[in-house]
């Protein structure tokens, strides 16, 4: 077959803006095109933007940088592609005025999807740009919605080099809550009891529904419609100084101790690191704080429940996991 420009880069270009709302062209050529010229990715963009799938912003104060957003059209006709049937972009994505608005946070999520992504390719694990999405819609009845900042799915090659990229029990999940200090800390910490309600969320049966019969399945929470394991939670930190950042991870701490958050964090690993720890020394390093012990450092793949007594922590770049006593690990999701 002759070989010809199928356009897929292209293609993946309107996917990841579409997807992820904004980024810069510095950011767009990392998750596109590291192994290329930046011009390249340059002419890429201009050219996109020449055929109206995506438009720009200009950020004077910032060194006239340019920031990337896909057009209503562009957004069109991307979801009438496989990988993004389905999704809805956010309110005001396509709007010039809103993207200028949301653009600290919103580059924010940007940078850290690339953290993870960029890490995955130095350790060949398997984490694809359209693995990141943002603000995926979980229910809570009523009205009511968990919405995080992204949701990442992330395939490990596991610990010892070898490929288990055909065992199921490699593949992780995580919703990513990016904080920018906007918020105060009970605001951040409150989100758990968020999270912790969406861990028991059941659905109420629709007026007129029909009672269950033999052999059907009981009503159960509306996230295993989706997920085998309920994702872990992180909580990425930036928008203050070192100050900040511990008082934030103390205060996730201290809601930790709920006792209504018991059961919810026996099962799922809460996880905060700072933003300048993930970029330095990259999201598989030991730079992740749990919530039920602040003071331990763990890596955000193997992590385990931390237990009562001494704490050993490790410093950023350490060479896997510091774990407190010998309490059972929690599954993969």
């Amino acid at each position: 077959m002759t070989d010809v420009d199928t356009g897929g880069r292209d293609r993946l270009a309107v996917a990841v803006l579409a997807q992820y709302r904004m980024a810069t062209t510095e950011q767009m050529h990392l998750i596109l095109s590291p192994d290329v010229r930046i011009e390249q990715t340059r002419r890429r963009l201009v050219k996109l933007r020449s055929e109206g799938l995506i438009d720009r912003i200009t950020l004077p104060q910032a060194g006239r940088m340019r920031v990337w957003y896909a057009t209503r059209y562009g957004a069109q006709v991307a979801s009438e592609w496989p990988e993004l049937r389905g999704r809805r972009p956010p309110r005001g994505a396509h709007d010039r005025t809103a993207v200028r608005l949301g653009v600290g946070h919103g580059l924010t999520v940007t940078e850290t999807a690339l953290a993870f992504l960029q890490d995955a390719r130095r350790r060949g694990d398997l984490c694809q740009p359209l693995d990141w999405i943002p603000e995926v819609h979980h229910s809570l009845g009523g009205g009511e919605a968990v919405i995080p900042d992204a949701l990442l799915y992330y395939r490990s090659s596991g610990t010892d080099g070898t490929d288990n990229s055909g065992d199921d029990g490699s593949m992780l999940r995580a919703f990513v809550e990016v904080d920018r200090a906007t918020m105060g800390p009970e605001r951040l910490a409150a989100k758990i009891h968020a999270y912790a309600r969406l861990h028991q969320y059941v659905p109420t049966p629709l007026p007129g529904a029909r009672h269950r019969t033999a052999g059907q399945e009981p009503t159960r929470e509306e996230w295993r419609r989706r997920y085998p394991l309920f994702p872990r939670l992180l909580f990425v930190l930036d928008g203050t100084g070192p100050a900040g950042i511990h008082t934030r991870i103390q205060a996730l701490g201290a809601a930790a101790h709920d006792v209504a958050l018991a059961g919810f964090l026996r099962e799922v690993p809460v996880l905060a690191a700072p933003m300048t720890d993930l970029l330095q020394h990259g999201p598989a390093a030991p730079i992740w704080h749990p919530v039920t012990d602040p003071d331990q450092r763990v890596d955000w793949m193997h992590t385990r429940q931390a237990s009562p007594g001494p704490t050993t922590s490790a410093e950023p770049g350490a060479t896997g996991p510091t774990t407190a006593g010998h309490s059972p690990a929690w599954g993969v999701s």
